[in-house]
């Protein structure tokens, strides 16, 4: 079993609650291939296998767990509340009872597996002429959602501006630089600035 020690500080950092079902969660990604390694990335534990399997991050009031190939994997016990072009989400988990059985987690980690196996890409996006939907990561956005000024002033936002405040966020990189410039969003955001307010004339 391939373990990091960083997974473990995440873990035992993590919201009461969250630690057993991220205990839980971990166990059973490396009970599924003992060939499994694990990262952190964008402050979360991934788990890799020939690429990126799966991964999982916990919040102030749930977890989650999501498949880095999640549209080509076959749904067929219907676990995915949230299902994007790339990624499969198991949803808010704010108990074991969210959770799929072991059996079933597991089957699916194998075929994410077996995807990066034979080598099977990620369907890439289709180019449009289309305005692109800005990702807001989940982490900001529950920021955001606490923080109603800031909340408002972002969503009156031009796309550009978005983006901006958002690489920022997802450039840093450690866990630390990321909340302290999440601090510094809201901070601005709630005084209606952009992220180049500065040096704009």
């Amino acid at each position: 079993m391939h373990t990091i020690v960083q997974v473990d500080q995440y873990i035992i950092n993590s919201v009461e609650f969250a630690i057993p079902i991220l205990d839980h969660l971990r166990n059973l990604v490396h009970k599924a291939d003992a060939r499994i390694e694990e990262k952190i990335k964008w402050g979360m534990p991934f788990f890799d296998y020939k690429g990126t399997v799966c991964h999982m991050a916990s919040f102030k009031h749930h977890c989650a767990f999501g498949f880095w190939k999640g549209a080509l994997i076959n749904d067929e016990y219907g676990i995915f509340k949230e299902r994007s072009e790339s990624m499969g989400l198991l949803g808010k988990i704010k108990s074991f009872d969210d959770l799929p059985s072991d059996e079933i987690l597991i089957a699916y980690i194998q075929q994410a597996i077996q995807l990066n196996e034979d080598n099977i890409k990620r369907p890439s996006k289709p180019k449009s002429t289309e305005k692109k939907e800005i990702i807001v990561p989940q982490y900001f956005m529950e920021a955001l959602q606490e923080d109603p000024a800031a909340l408002a002033v972002f969503q009156n936002f031009s796309p550009s501006n978005k983006k901006d405040y958002i690489l920022w966020l997802e450039e840093a990189k450690t866990e630390a630089t990321r909340l302290k410039r999440l601090e510094t969003t809201l901070l601005w955001l709630a005084e209606s600035k952009t992220r180049m307010w500065k040096y704009k004339k």
